[in-house]
């Protein structure tokens, strides 16, 4: 009889001392460093499958514009009871130069978050952000041709044209971005 209560205190034991663990596991924090072309949106699905987490990570790391983030920040990530779904690329450290990574919401309401941070890349990458950059025959803030400007070099002028241009020439300002980092320019 003495034996069977030893077996049940060590079962119990075992058993609550693996509880105890993985409950210490499941709300553990991470440190995550921020990567090129990384959001807090993309960043919240690689934690929890969904956009769940945004205003989270941003209070934990006092973030005032869910849209600016910077490459090489470290942000801690708060978990709500489920391990990170992507654990290899949360400490993968930051290998291509520190460039700011922003974006900012479009006037379009139907602008997914991707949209915008590819687009505001390539503005960044073109021009700075400047509307008024100029470089010979290339205007403004995308640096488009001056003729599909038609003399309108107004902020809301190269908007249009722009998401015109790169909605027929490759789509989506993804593509766009995905065709200037593979050559250079868009």
């Amino acid at each position: 009889m003495k034996s069977l209560k030893t077996i049940l205190l060590a079962t119990t034991l075992t058993a609550g001392f693996g509880i105890f663990m993985g409950a210490t596991d499941a709300h553990a924090d991470s440190l995550y460093t921020v990567k090129s072309g990384d959001t807090l949106s993309t960043i919240s699905h690689q934690f929890n499958g969904d956009n769940s987490l945004i205003d989270l990570i941003a209070k934990d790391n006092n973030i005032s514009n869910i849209n600016m983030i910077f490459e090489g920040e470290e942000l801690v990530i708060r978990t709500t009871g489920e391990a990170p779904q992507k654990p290899a690329s949360v400490q993968t450290p930051v290998q291509e130069t520190t460039t700011p990574v922003v974006e900012e919401a479009t006037p379009t309401a139907s602008s997914a978050v991707t949209t915008s941070s590819a687009k505001e890349w390539i503005a960044q990458k073109e021009s700075s952000g400047s509307y008024n950059a100029t470089n010979g025959k290339y205007i403004g803030r995308y640096q488009l041709d001056a003729s599909y400007l038609n003399g309108d070099y107004s902020e809301a002028n190269q908007e249009r044209v722009a998401d015109s241009y790169v909605a027929g020439r490759y789509g989506s300002w993804e593509a766009a971005q995905a065709f200037w980092v593979a050559n250079g320019w868009y």
